[in-house]
């Protein structure tokens, strides 16, 4: 069966709040959820969660929401820290990545940090056992996808096309798919632009989608209360879930 991860921003808008949505999302068939750690400055994301990210932040996110809410959800569903090399600097590497681990969190996806500045921190989350997740995109080379995926764990974030999160770009994956497969093992899921209308298609050939801003814009509907945006959210996610599986 195909895997649904689920990113969300973290402590949007409370913190409370963000652990109801995700266990309900856990219970609703998504199998890893991204916490996305509110930065003022996401580069890869689009408006969507963008703005989701300077509200968090608006409303007084620090890191120790992050830890608070992870102590209680990173049991209950499989959990990854993403967020901005800004974010882990400011903690420390070392200090933040056995701080995910005494918590349960199983990773960290750090879409700013190339695989040249990554090296330095393998050793950091090997013995933590924290995967570091691999990003390959349409862009690559045969060259540059072999040695990116080397040793990548988890699964290997296939990026579905140049630019930001939820613009909806389409690219034909099936080269950049058979390379990484040429080299790797590990399980491809695809991010970036994933909704309910393209996850069926965007999934052909993969193992999994990664679905951001089509759970986010649901956070940001001022017309909707906690429990109708959890509503709407976890039947997205049971919707999604379904078409990659058809």
């Amino acid at each position: 069966m195909k895997k649904l991860v689920g990113y969300i921003t973290t402590s949007f808008p409370d913190n409370n709040f963000t652990i109801d949505l995700s266990l309900a999302m856990g219970e609703a068939g998504v199998d890893t959820l991204e916490l996305g750690i509110p930065f003022s400055d996401p580069v890869a994301d689009g408006p969507v969660i963008e703005k989701a990210n300077l509200l968090s932040l608006q409303h007084g996110f620090k890191m120790k929401d992050l830890f608070e809410i992870s102590k209680v959800i990173a049991p209950k569903i499989d959990t990854l820290w993403m967020g901005y090399m800004n974010s882990f600097y400011h903690q420390g590497m070392e200090n933040i990545v056995q701080k995910a681990k005494s918590l349960g969190v199983n990773g960290a996806i750090i879409p700013d940090l190339p695989y040249e500045e990554a090296l330095a921190f393998t050793d950091i989350f090997a013995k933590n056992n924290q995967a570091l997740i691999s990003f390959v995109a349409p862009t690559d080379s045969k060259q540059r996808i072999q040695t990116v995926v080397k040793e990548a764990q988890k699964f290997i974030y296939l990026v579905a096309y140049a630019g930001i999160t939820g613009s909806g770009k389409s690219e034909d994956l099936s080269e950049v798919i058979s390379n990484t497969r040429a080299f790797s093992n590990t399980p491809i899921y695809i991010g970036f632009g994933v909704d309910e209308k393209s996850a069926k298609a965007k999934a052909v050939g993969v193992d999994g989608v990664i679905v951001g801003s089509a759970f986010v814009k649901h956070l940001l509907d001022e017309s909707l209360n906690h429990n109708e945006k959890i509503k709407r959210i976890t039947q997205l996610a049971k919707e999604i879930k379904e078409k990659i599986n058809e």
